[in-house]
């Protein structure tokens, strides 16, 4: 069977939402920046490209996939929307990676945008009145045992079955502040990141730099913020071991490894395994601990074979959580920071874990890594690259 191969992988530096950088700017307009570089850098032609696959999260029900080729001149690509929560950019280059193995397709571009910077809210009427709610449409039934702000329960929950302190999380908060300052020092997103021209306040703008990672952060600092849930008993969630509410794209260029030989391309990284999972939504952040094993199975690896993971920092308890469960090397997770540091753009950290990846595997000399994570509504997604 053709195998899927990458053949470029970009991202736009993340900016802290609603007083970065990025806070006028659209999911659209991002997600246009990433597939415009991404066909650039892939070495292919516009016309290669059979379709643009895009996860976008709570963004009211467009196809912005659809607009950002069109923007990005492939009028003649079709685009496709997809949304499974946090791991949405994951499932969007696994369907395109199995698009490329079944042979219905030979490049497409896959990832994802988010703003929550400018993300709309819904609204509809309430059943039996005439009365309207502004929110979000729902995606699994209320659970008691969730608590009231399911979002932030995640990490409650997560900390509390796999037994993690808040000591514990805040150490792990403050490596991943350390690592990604560290990586942006050394200039090691260079590679992997397209800069975004705006304007603020009047003033052209040109954003390079991730912004969000803090300097200086220390455990006192991070011990002494308060609970987000100071009303339960012993909350150990606070806004320095959870991600960041960030803006940010990512996208990355999956062909088929024949039409890459056609062309004389090198592949940066082959595609080969995805999977997803569910769980109770009480047990989200568990999720990304579950679908580690049942990925590295499909792609016929162990834990012992990845050189680098990626389990996303939704909560600092959940990549805890997964190290615990499957017995992975911590200082081989994150390397770079991660969503307690560099941010959590929802739709766009998935592809954005894998780029990062791809580009440290690459500078390593090869390898395989993994990138995982939990969803919203107890769901999980990973897939597996190798170099």
């Amino acid at each position: 069977m053709n195998e899927a191969v990458i053949l470029s992988a970009v991202r736009t530096p993340i900016a802290t939402s609603f007083k970065g950088t990025l806070r006028d700017t659209p999911a659209e307009e991002l997600a246009t920046v990433v597939v415009r570089a991404a066909l650039e850098r892939s070495g292919l032609s516009a016309q290669d490209i059979d379709d643009v696959i895009l996860a976008e999260e709570l963004a009211g029900g467009g196809d912005i996939a659809r607009y950002a080729a069109v923007a990005a001149g492939l009028a003649h690509v079709p685009g496709q929307a997809v949304n499974r929560h946090c791991a949405a950019s994951l499932a969007a280059v696994g369907n395109a990676a199995a698009s490329v193995r079944a042979g219905m397709d030979r490049a497409v571009i896959a990832g994802g945008t988010h703003s929550a910077s400018m993300n709309p809210a819904l609204s509809w009427r309430i059943p039996g009145s005439d009365e309207r709610r502004t929110g979000f449409a729902p995606t699994f039934p209320y659970y008691q045992d969730a608590n009231d702000d399911v979002a932030v329960a995640v990490g409650w929950n997560t900390a509390q079955e796999a037994g993690i302190t808040r000591a514990e999380m805040d150490a792990w908060a403050k490596r991943s502040h350390d690592r990604a300052v560290a990586a942006i020092d050394a200039g090691l997103f260079a590679d992997e990141t397209v800069p975004v021209d705006v304007v603020l306040d009047g003033k052209p703008v040109r954003f390079s730099t991730d912004e969000h990672p803090r300097r200086g952060s220390t455990l006192d600092k991070l011990a002494g913020l308060k609970p987000l849930r100071p009303g339960i008993d012993g909350f150990s969630i606070t806004a320095g071991n959870a991600s960041g509410v960030n803006d940010a794209a990512s996208a990355l260029v999956v062909a088929g490894s024949d039409l890459a030989a056609e062309r004389g391309l090198r592949p940066l990284a082959r595609v080969r395994a995805w999977a997803a999972v569910g769980v109770a939504p009480h047990r989200t952040g568990m999720a990304a601990g579950e679908v580690i094993p049942k990925v590295l199975d499909r792609a016929g690896y162990g834990v012992a074979d990845v050189d680098l993971w990626e389990i996303n920092e939704a909560f600092a308890s959940v990549p805890i959580a997964a190290c615990r469960k499957l017995g992975i090397d911590e200082e081989r997770v994150n390397i770079h920071g991660s969503g307690c540091s560099l941010g959590h753009p929802v739709a766009a950290s998935g592809a954005r874990m894998l780029t990062t990846l791809v580009h440290e595997l690459r500078r390593r000399g090869g390898g395989v890594a993994v990138a995982a994570m939990c969803a919203a509504g107890g769901q999980g997604g990973a897939v597996v690259i190798e170099v």
